[in-house]
Formats: structure tokens, sequence, C-alpha cells
């Protein structure tokens, strides 16, 4: 071990650095005032510090060592004699780690005051350089936190918000003094606001998870009021028995701008075909309908043989027409009036009453206006994609279509009488349940998956007015 031996009193000193020299110490022995005695410290790589005798000057080194950044890893040991007992106080308000009264001059006990000196500069050491490397290592976590692009916040289990990096503070725009130790729900809208500490208490007593470990697309709200989608991460830590969560939280405002001009840019182009398909090939099936009824008006005045044949094309033409105009009407659902939806599924519940033999109910039917046209054709599809699924899927013989509008949202089920969805259906979902939740996103809504009343499926889709960019009309 080395150790530096510092005081006035050569006999002292003498007495240490023998002691010391039998205990294997590389030694430096120097004078309290010395310069020489701090630059030591880091050149012969010190750990314990003998005091062989008190003085002004004593005091004030070790002052000076306490002073360093580094200061707490060395162990300062101090001899005092029977005479400076009543000065005991300044050494121990100097930070001394230990002392020592009249022991030079009994060999057995200095050799035991040595032996514990060593102990205690040994873990003092240790303890240092492992308090270094917490240091550094939360240091590092500091900076990358700091600098990363991501939006990081961590909560403890009652939702308080504890961290709040900087790609936090650009995001939701809030100072983190402005929101350490609050709520976490302050950064979200309603109705999610009101339901937060249900979820996590839920979580608590079941287990059951929705987003931790999973991540999945939410919204947030600014401080300026503001609402934007985000996608968010959440993971779960235990710290000394104190269970945190992170969230990792990218703004997709962007991502879901392109998302709805790449799916309006489809819509654009499905309803051009549609419309193709009622303008153009439509009217052309009615005209040689009308022509080859003339033709078979004619062959039956003349009680030709092939009249027959001729009605047969009719009536085969007017099959082809009525079908192109069915896939006119579903390629274009919705009329972009005040009751386009409204109009559109009740025609899908008679088409779906007609073609599976099922019934089909519409309930408390609201209009809806959507600032973006395009998204009122993104709600049928759900409501369609979904009825197609319970009765594809689910067996279902009764299936119901309902709104129920609660102020800060508007929700819309479908619900059957199915066999439902699997336990297992979000580890396994298909393309029309990614495709409605993508929809869903799209128009600024939540997508879930339940069971019905009627004990199947039920498909529960929420609208909040600011997000969804709705209103409701009369």
């Amino acid at each position: 071990m080395n150790t530096l031996v510092v005081g006035f009193n050569e006999g002292s000193k003498s007495i240490l650095a023998e002691a010391l020299r039998k205990r294997n110490h590389y030694l430096v022995v120097s004078e309290p005032d010395s310069e020489e005695a701090l630059k030591v410290l880091d050149e012969k790589n010190i750990s314990l510090i003998m005091l062989s005798d008190f003085s002004e000057e004593v005091v004030k080194f070790c002052r000076k060592v306490r002073a360093r950044e580094d200061g707490r890893r060395f162990t300062i040991y101090s001899v005092v004699q029977q005479n400076e007992i009543d000065e005991l106080f300044r050494l121990l308000d100097a930070d001394i780690d230990q002392y020592m009264i009249e022991s030079l001059y009994h060999e057995q006990r200095l050799d035991l005051r040595m032996s514990f000196a060593e102990k205690l500069a040994r873990n003092k050491q240790g303890q240092y350089l492992i308090e270094q490397k917490l240091r550094e290592s939360e240091a590092r976590a500091r900076s990358i936190l700091r600098t990363t692009v991501d939006a990081i916040i961590t909560i403890d289990d009652h939702g308080h918000i504890r961290t709040f990096n900087r790609a936090a503070e650009k995001l939701f725009q809030y100072e983190t003094s402005e929101v350490i130790g609050k709520n976490v729900k302050v950064l979200m809208p309603q109705p999610y606001r009101s339901e937060h500490d249900d979820y996590i208490e839920n979580y608590h007593q079941t287990g059951r998870r929705k987003i931790i470990g999973i991540g999945r697309e939410v919204t947030g709200k600014r401080k300026d009021g503001s609402i934007f989608p985000m996608y968010l991460a959440v993971s779960e830590v235990n710290v000394n028995g104190q269970r945190l969560y992170t969230g990792i939280i990218r703004d997709i405002t962007e991502h879901r701008r392109l998302e709805q001009e790449v799916l309006r840019i489809s819509e654009h182009e499905r309803h051009r075909i549609g419309q193709d398909l009622h303008d153009g090939l439509g009217q052309m099936l009615t005209g040689i309908t009308l022509i080859n009824q003339n033709i078979a008006s004619s062959l039956e005045d003349e009680e030709h043989p092939i009249a027959k044949d001729v009605n047969e094309i009719t009536s085969l033409l007017k099959e082809a027409d009525e079908y192109a105009r069915g896939l006119s009407r579903n390629l274009i659902p919705v009329e972009l009036d005040s009751s386009g939806l409204t109009a559109a599924l009740r025609r899908l519940t008679e088409n779906v009453e007609k073609l599976f033999n099922i019934t089909c109910t519409l309930k408390n039917m609201v209009n809806i206006h959507f600032e973006d046209p395009t998204s009122l054709t993104h709600l049928y599809r759900i409501v369609q994609e979904a009825t197609s699924n319970a009765v594809k899927h689910g067996s279902a013989t009764n299936v119901v279509i309902s709104m129920h509008d609660e102020g800060s949202k508007l929700i819309i089920k479908i619900e059957d009488n199915g066999t439902g969805f699997a336990p297992d259906w979000d580890q396994q979902k298909g393309l029309g349940v990614r495709i409605m939740q993508f929809r869903a996103r799209l128009i600024g809504a939540n997508l879930e998956i339940s069971k019905s009343n009627m004990n199947g499926a039920a498909i529960i889709v929420t609208l909040l007015p600011v997000g969804a960019s709705y209103k409701i009309v009369d």
C-alpha cells in the first residue's frame, strides 16, 4: 500500500515510518506546508495518509486534500498526543477518518492500529472506485438521455414523472421543472387522461398488459393543448424494490400525414375506377341492353327462332349492368354529404342481410362530418370489414352496428353473436384486423377488440373530436 506520512514531529514520523515499512508500505514522508505533499498524492497513487502530529498546517493540509475532486478516496489517520486531545475536534472538523492516542510507543498496539488503517483504506478505495464507476455510468446515462432524438420519460408506479429528457421537453413543450413529480396523464388528452390511473391500478392487480412491454400508437397532448399521434414503447424495471416504467416516445405526425396522403391517393383512384364503372361501363351496358331489347322485340314480331336467345342475352346484359353498378357502389360507398355515412351503412346492412341471410341492425346512428372527406371512407371500411369478419370467421347470425355520443368522444361498436376472437388473437391477428387498426390510426381513432354483450366479438372504435378532426352534424 502506498502511504504518505505528514507532520513536523520528526520522532513521530520516524516511528510511523518504521511501523509501516514492516508492513511493506511504500512510504513518502513530507511536511504539511509543502506543495510536494499534495503533488505526491497522484504521482505515487497514495491511498493512506498518516498525520504524525497536530498543527494548524496539518489541519489546512487535511482541508486541501478533502477539497480535491477525488478527496473522498483518501483515508486520513491522525496521531493525537494526550496534551492535544482538546484540539481533536479541529481534526474531526477537517474530516479525518480515524485517530489514535498514545499508541506510537506500544509496538503491538501500533501494529494493530496500522492493520485497522490498512483495512479502512482498502475499503474506502474500493468504495470510491465503485462510486466513481456509478457516477460515470450515471453521466453516460444522462448524456444519452439528453442527446437522444426520442423523448424518454420515466414514471413511478403511481404515474408520477421522475425523469423528462430534452427531446421530451421539445415534443411536449414543457420544461422539466414543470412536470417532475406530476402525474404523466398531464401529457394525455381526454378520455385517456381520466382512464390512465385506472389502467395502472388494473395492471398492478391483474398483471394484464396493454402497452407495457408491447408498445402501441397512442395520442399525446402538448402544453398548448394540441393533440398529436405518437408511438409509445414502455418497459418496466424494478429498482431497489420500487417499480419504475420507462416510456420511449416518437412523434409520428409526419408518418401519419404521409400514410394519409398515400391512402388518399388510393381512395381517389378507387373513386375514379368506381366512377368509370358507373358512368362508362354501366352506361355502355345499359345502351347495349336497350339495343338488344329492340332487336329481340323485332325478332319476336317476325317469330324468328333466335328471338328467345336474344332475350336471354338481354337478361344477361341486365345482370352484368347491375353487377357493374354494384361494384361501383362498393368502390364509392360514402356520398360526401351530411347523410353519407348513415346512407352507406344502411346499404351495407341491406346487402349483408341479402347476401348472408343474417340479421344486421343499425342503432343510434349519427351523421359525421370530417375535415378530410377520405376519413369517412376509412370509417365505413372499418365497419364493413368488422361485419364481414363476424360472418365469415365468427359464423355470426346477428350483427349490431351502434353509435354512442359521449360528448368527449364518439364510440362506434360492431357487435355480433358469433364465436368471437381467440384468447391469443393479439399475437395472431390477421390482415383484416391490421387493416382496421391502420385505418383507425389514420383518422385519429382508437380501435379495441373485446367480447360483446351478445357473447361474440365487439369491435370498438373511439373517436376524439380534436384528434379525429370531425364533428357531428344534424
